[in-house]
């Protein structure tokens, strides 16, 4: 029996046992990988696919092509050549199975291209673990940003300024109008800001 599967753009006819170097998969070597987009399974032609139907392969190896070699002249004077290679990433794989019905529930993983979302999903599902101590820690961030006031009321503040003060510690109206002799001298707080500071936090 043979099959025709779509993957990568491409069709390709397997039969069982064929080995098909194909557009770069998100599995490892060793995986058992199911193509689920079949076009022909002997007789029976889908529209557009095979409804229950599958190609099951194991996966050989990820593989690169043949360097291909890409040069770019332009003509005239004073022109410009550019001369690059480019290796292909492919995934070599072996057809173990053919199945007319019962693909889906065969629990096979799908095969998904490298650079398909579902791919770039199933490679970045490992770091979405860490993602919630960072969500925790976004609250108390928002809580801390909200708290602040707007420095930059105060006439003469300036966005160099607010840096300066928020480095000092003072977020606040009531910090700033509360600020020390110390703390007034090493921030080069004017005594006109912490007037107008005494006013605002009112």
């Amino acid at each position: 029996m043979f099959a025709v599967l779509k993957t990568g753009g491409k069709q390709y006819r397997v039969a069982s046992g064929d080995v098909l170097r194909v557009e770069k998969l998100a599995a490892d070597a060793g995986d058992k990988i199911q193509f689920n987009e079949i076009l022909m399974v002997g007789s029976t032609v889908g529209a557009p696919f095979v409804e229950g139907a599958g190609v099951q392969a194991e996966v050989i190896d990820q593989i690169k092509g043949e360097k291909l070699i890409n040069f770019v002249k332009r003509r005239r004077k004073h022109s410009s050549k550019r001369t690059k290679g480019h290796r292909q990433k492919l995934t070599l794989v072996r057809i173990t199975d053919i199945l007319e019905k019962g693909a889906d529930k065969s629990g096979v993983k799908a095969a998904v291209g490298a650079g398909s979302v579902a791919g770039v999903a199933a490679a970045a599902a490992a770091p979405k673990k860490a993602a919630p101590a960072k969500a925790a820690a976004a609250p108390k961030a928002e809580a801390a940003a909200s708290a602040a006031d707007d420095l930059s009321q105060i006439t003469g503040v300036g966005p160099a300024a607010v840096k300066k003060l928020n480095a000092a510690g003072i977020t606040t109206f009531a910090q700033l109008a509360a600020a020390d002799a110390e703390t007034v001298e090493s921030a080069k707080i004017k005594p006109e800001w912490v007037e107008q500071a005494k006013e605002l936090a009112k």
